[in-house]
């Protein structure tokens, strides 16, 4: 007969200990490798580990000169601890949505660096949710499109900004800023120094061009097939960096390169027929589950940027 488990069906304070323990210690590979991010030693983590099997009457983990690695238990127990603390973090944020007071973190993600005049319109944001609700935890970080959406459906996040090219269900999404985007080159690009009517299309089809990574409109989409896609790059930055070489042509917004046209390094080639809209939208859940946060940061948006 099997050995039953001695953690009990209501899970004590030390056994939630255990199972952070066991969950840092797999996503760092190894005893060795979590000491820091615990910060005790390997034989107190060793010690943790073996209370923790010796509950759950199960061997979690295999560890010696092969390395470290799950048992098929291990495996099935990290998952089970993933849902569990995303459960307990859901019930903190639902906790700390209730009463008048707006409390907790605020997390805004961007899937962009923010030039100079949205840093100016972010300061403005940051200011005002911190007159309106000072006791919110404001997070604003960058990350990937696809991350920021699956935080929003999770409830890990509140609002994101990035470009509204291919909507997710269950999102919301209001256009914040919108400018076109122009096809241009470098300075040292043999394009630079021609006029629009000498690149024609198999000229301009032959040079090495820039993806931008990501699903555009339709209007972009039709001129990025006629182009030699032979590079990558969906940040701006990047992509800004590429095009400064000299070696590559690839669409930006003007505001993006507006020191380097103003100096004569950029150049924009056919603006009338080879650019696309770029919208920056806000994007929230429909149904989250800290609506008051999402209404609160909306609303802030709206008279920021005076929609």
């Amino acid at each position: 007969m099997q050995a039953q488990s001695i953690i009990p069906k209501s899970i004590t304070e030390y056994d939630l200990r255990l199972l952070r323990v066991f969950k840092v210690v797999v996503e760092n590979g190894g005893f060795a490798a979590a000491e820091n991010e615990l910060g005790v030693t390997r034989s107190t983590i060793s010690v943790h580990m073996s209370n923790l099997e010796a509950r759950m009457k199960l061997k979690l983990c295999l560890r010696g000169r092969g390395g470290f690695s799950l048992t098929k238990d291990g495996q099935a127990v990290y998952h089970a601890i993933l849902d569990l603390f995303d459960s307990l973090y859901d019930f903190s944020l639902f906790v700390g949505g209730l009463g008048k007071i707006l409390s907790g973190e605020l997390v805004i993600l961007c899937s962009d660096p923010l030039d100079e005049a949205k840093q100016e319109k972010m300061a403005k944001v940051v200011e005002k949710v911190n007159d309106r609700a000072p006791d919110l935890h404001l997070v604003l970080d960058t990350d990937s499109i696809a991350s920021i959406e699956k935080q929003l459906l999770k409830d890990k996040a509140h609002v994101g900004l990035f470009p509204n090219y291919k909507p997710v269900e269950g999102l919301h999404y209001q256009t914040l800023f919108s400018e076109p985007i122009y096809l241009c080159c470098a300075k040292s690009h043999v394009f630079f120094n021609q006029v629009d009517h000498e690149i024609g299309p198999e000229t301009l089809a032959a040079a090495p061009a820039i993806h931008p990574g990501i699903d555009i409109d339709a209007r972009g989409r039709e001129q990025l097939t006629k182009l030699n896609l032979a590079a990558k790059a969906y940040q701006f930055d990047t992509r800004k960096a590429m095009i400064l070489s000299g070696r590559y042509i690839g669409y930006l917004p003007q505001s993006t390169i507006q020191r380097e046209l103003n100096l004569g390094d950029v150049r924009i080639i056919q603006p009338g027929s080879l650019s696309y809209q770029f919208d920056l939208s806000l994007v929230y859940k429909k149904a989250a589950k800290e609506n008051a946060k999402v209404d609160l940061i909306r609303q802030i948006f709206i008279d920021v940027f005076n929609l």
